[in-house]
């Protein structure tokens, strides 16, 4: 069943404008989208799309995905470094309003073309392999997350991309269910390497988020405090 699992770059013929919080997507679904009141459905639709086609056809693609048959049921999005870095872009989450979701000033920017950047690195935004929403998900820890990453490593490094990095934290599910953000060890055992290491700031965060965070991290035998520890994931695509 999993080696039926087929990963390729996203593109015109289906853009994954929306994430899989609700259910894994198609042709058929992606525009019934669920009733949430966080989410403005709307208005991330009039901002996503044309911010996606415009990543698109500047670079090639923006996302990994995995299809099971006529459904994606896993991705891995990612953006220029030099794309991320613009005001406009805010942190680019597709399902919140600016300044966490991308403005609609965004699309408007220059993009500049891939030979002309100084810093060829690619920002891994997030990976999401089914979801912790679904009553059943059959395809979580079956190596499809891994499957997605050597995919963009061998598209980037094809494309003439210099590196890759992410962002990871200690191996917390809650972490990575809320923002598809994996664990450090996901991303070593990948060859990437640390480079940096700060701390996330969790002004505003919810406190139950917050508390599960630490829970998690002390059954793992880490410190209440290290759930916050936030490492720079590099891999370098040179030589």
């Amino acid at each position: 069943m999993w080696e039926d699992i087929i990963i390729a770059p996203m593109s015109e013929e289906f853009i994954l404008w929306r994430c899989l919080h609700h259910a894994p997507l198609s042709k058929d679904n992606i525009e019934d989208c669920p009733p949430d009141q966080r989410v403005d459905w709307q208005s991330r639709h009039a901002i996503n799309l044309p911010v996606l086609r415009k990543i698109m056809h500047t670079y090639g693609a923006c996302a990994m995905l995995a299809w099971d048959g006529t459904r994606v049921v896993g991705f891995l999005r990612f953006y220029p470094k030099a794309i991320m870095a613009m005001e406009e872009a805010g942190f680019l989450c597709l399902q919140q309003a600016y300044p966490d979701g991308a403005s609609e000033r965004l699309v408007r920017n220059c993009f500049p073309p891939l030979e002309e950047m100084g810093d060829k690195t690619l920002l891994v935004h997030c990976l999401m392999v089914g979801s912790p929403y679904w009553e059943e998900n059959p395809y979580r820890r079956k190596g499809i997350g891994t499957r997605l990453v050597r995919a963009l490593m061998r598209w980037a490094k094809d494309c003439g991309w210099e590196a890759i990095e992410a962002f990871a934290f200690e191996e917390l599910d809650v972490i990575y269910d809320a923002s598809g953000a994996t664990g450090k060890r996901f991303w070593e055992r990948l060859g990437f390497q640390m480079v940096g290491q700060d701390t996330l700031p969790l002004g505003g965060v919810d406190e139950g988020f917050v508390s599960a965070m630490r829970e998690q991290a002390v059954a793992l035998g880490l410190q209440p405090e290290d759930a916050q520890n936030r490492y720079t994931m590099r891999f370098e695509l040179k030589g």
